[in-house]
């Protein structure tokens, strides 16, 4: 069974829509945000608009631990506990050590994942240090378009695989040129609900993040704001799947991140 996606059959998802949404559930993409809440880097205070490697670096580091099959809320908590101890950084992530990270991860109740986890983390700064400089700005420079940008991602060590991938690169879209991940399957059931999208459009299609930047930016809103609307999707596309429960036949196929 393939791990890189989800795939989400929705049974006569038309004739039950009632049983999932209220009338009064359509928003603009913009009051969308508002209610659900945009950028997952914001809300950790993390801070892309800049590009700032450091910043950008926190955020890989989140996307890490949001790539497991765990609550989204344990992820975070345990991302704080990296902070509150300063080792965001590549050359203070190794120098704490596997026994260090592992208790860092414990402490954040990421206790099943936690051995792996910490294994992964210092192969991956690593690598970061010796190919890069730290730096995921130079990684950025050195790919050649979206496809290569995700392979040197993937290629820093074992366990970065797809989910983690665009998980950092969603938050990166439109900041970076060439990041360009597809869009989220939750993200593309809500916007099929919410009314966003035509009925023919498929979610593994290039063009469906191209139509949904052109109805963000038909709302005069920034293209490097798309991240804001594209986790609001997603968060609203949890709460769907969460409210589907055994209404409709659900099949998944990924690595069970709570942001995929």
């Amino acid at each position: 069974m393939s791990k890189e996606k989800e795939i989400i059959d929705l049974k006569e998802s038309h004739s039950n829509t009632d049983r999932v949404l209220e009338v009064n559930d359509f928003l603009s993409p913009p009051d969308l945000v508002a209610r659900w809440g945009g950028s997952y880097a914001v809300k950790l205070g993390i801070n892309l608009d800049g590009l700032n490697p450091d910043e950008i670096y926190k955020w890989f580091i989140a996307a890490v631990l949001y790539g497991a099959p765990i609550p989204g809320s344990v992820a975070a908590r345990t991302w704080h506990t990296f902070a509150d101890n300063d080792i965001l950084m590549p050359k203070r992530m190794i120098d704490s050590g596997w026994d260090k990270l592992v208790t860092l991860l414990d402490q954040g109740g990421y206790v099943r994942y936690d051995y792996k986890t910490a294994t992964k983390l210092l192969d991956v700064n690593r690598a970061l240090l010796e190919r890069y400089d730290g730096d995921f700005n130079m990684l950025h420079a050195a790919a050649s378009d979206s496809g290569d940008l995700e392979r040197r991602i993937m290629d820093l060590g074992k366990g970065i695989g797809k989910v983690t991938t665009h998980i950092f690169l969603r938050e990166l879209r439109g900041k970076w040129r060439k990041a360009n991940p597809p869009l989220s399957p939750l993200a593309f059931i809500a916007a099929q609900m919410l009314g966003y999208l035509p009925a023919n459009i498929n979610c593994d299609s290039g063009e469906v993040v191209t139509y949904l930047q052109e109805l963000w930016k038909k709302y005069e809103m920034a293209a490097g704001s798309f991240c804001d609307f594209e986790a609001a999707l997603i968060r609203k596309g949890l709460h769907i799947r969460h409210r589907i429960g055994h209404h409709q036949t659900i099949k998944l196929k990924d690595e069970g991140s709570s942001l995929t």
